[in-house]
């Protein structure tokens, strides 16, 4: 394994230092370090370092429909994007609900090389919400499945939200809820207000999230589990979380990229790209999901990133698809909207993007300080340059991007996964 000595970084954005990686580790940090002869030397100067990205959400489409996206070409993006794990959701074809299908998935991320790619187990017998999944037997298959979700539906019934949560205490397990009331939301287009109205397409009340929130935190107060809020979108929701972690209950939240900047009113021109679920909110929405992010009600980054081929999204608005891609953006576009307004820092990105995802995921070898002695999972970013996003360069097998034409911060330079680089100088290595 070649040794390599990334000189003149700045450490999780702080001061500058050598880092050293020989044998998958990180073997010393400082300055004046003795490295092997043969090291590759990286000048890093200007460069920020990050201990490798998670993404603790993430579809990867297969099996099923690799028509859309692999786990070979989702981890690609991954590591495009600065990341060295992932999380793959549930809903596949046949969907993860046994310990066949997530070793199969685990295995595909294994061979690819690119991130390591964690499997999050259904919930429920085909994410059908009406009898629990084989949570146990994932739990101890090789994939070691400790997230379970049924990602893209809502654990809508409170006595089977309620079992899931008692059962996974046995393995530590966490339950990460799609909070969508569908009573609420059927036919639903769009976020509902005044907007909404005008453009004549089915409102999607801020309610219909906040309330299953609400609900499943009163639950898991009363059962002693493990609570994740999935892509938590409205200002309300904010408080909602707020107030249960005042009153120190056991649960977390995520937000995605997409609505830390987008609003609602990209639906007015009728391009389904902007159509997602949960779906763009208001703008006074956006700012409270940056405040929650900034104060760490809201725990992680997660990208959703939800590919679909051409034909899911070139439709008129109501025949589409929801979901947006997001790996390769996601690290520019926390740029913009946390970093460059001043409401985090870089190391409370590498907080937000790395260590808290890998905890919550029991991703024990990722999420790790840049010390010696940790695994060399390493992104090395360059937040000086802009770059406008353009769909094809994409190495996602989709191109549904949001952020298509959009001038973005930051370039990921290189990705290291256990020491061996995934990217260097910007492109992928294999």
């Amino acid at each position: 394994m070649t040794a390599y000595l990334i000189t003149g970084a700045r450490i999780v954005g702080g001061d500058q230092a050598d880092l050293l990686i020989d044998n998958g580790e990180i073997v010393a940090t400082g300055t004046g370090l003795d490295a092997p002869a043969d090291a590759q030397m990286i000048d890093a100067h200007g460069l920020v370092a990050l201990p490798g990205l998670v993404d603790l959400h993430t579809h990867l489409r297969e099996p099923g429909r690799e028509d859309a996206e692999t786990v070979f070409t989702g981890t690609r993006a991954a590591a495009k994007g600065g990341f060295t794990a992932v999380f793959a959701m549930a809903n596949t074809d046949p969907v993860a609900d046994t310990a066949g299908v997530v070793e199969q998935v685990w295995r595909l991320g294994r061979d690819a090389g690119y991130a390591d790619v964690y499997p999050i187990g259904a919930v429920t017998v085909g994410r059908k919400g009406t009898q629990l999944a084989e949570l146990g037997a994932m739990a101890d298959s090789a994939a070691r499945v400790r997230v379970f979700s049924d990602d893209g539906d809502c654990v809508w019934d409170a006595a089977l939200m309620r079992r899931a949560l008692e059962y996974v205490k046995a393995f530590d397990g966490v339950i990460a809820q799609h909070a969508q009331e569908p009573r609420l939301t059927q036919g639903a287009q769009m976020n509902e207000g005044a907007l909404s109205g005008v453009l004549g397409l089915t409102g999607w009340p801020s309610v219909a999230e906040e309330a299953i929130i609400a609900r499943d935190i009163l639950l898991n107060a009363h059962v002693g589990s493990k609570l994740h809020v999935c892509h938590l979108s409205t200002k309300g929701s904010v408080e909602i979380v707020r107030a249960a972690k005042r009153r120190g209950l056991e649960v977390t939240a995520e937000v995605t990229p997409h609505h830390l900047l987008l609003t609602e009113e990209l639906a007015a021109s009728y391009n389904p790209v902007y159509k997602v679920n949960p779906p763009l909110r208001t703008k006074e929405d956006v700012e409270a999901v940056r405040e929650g992010l900034a104060d760490g009600t809201i725990d992680i980054v997660a990208t959703d990133h939800a590919p679909h081929p051409v034909e899911d999204k070139d439709c008129e608005w109501s025949a589409a698809a929801f979901g947006m891609t997001g790996l390769e953006t996601a690290l520019s576009v926390v740029q913009h909207a946390m970093i460059d307004t001043k409401l985090l820092t870089w190391a409370e990105v590498a907080d937000r993007m790395s260590y808290r995802p890998a905890a919550i995921g029991q991703a024990a070898e990722h999420g790790r300080p840049l010390e010696a002695g940790a695994p060399a999972n390493v992104v090395l970013y360059d937040p000086r340059v802009e770059r406008t996003v353009v769909p094809e360069e994409s190495v996602s097998l989709s191109r549904n991007t949001p952020f298509e034409g959009m001038t973005l911060p930051g370039k990921v330079v290189a990705t290291f996964l256990r020491g061996t680089p995934t990217v260097l100088d910007g492109e992928l290595t294999k």
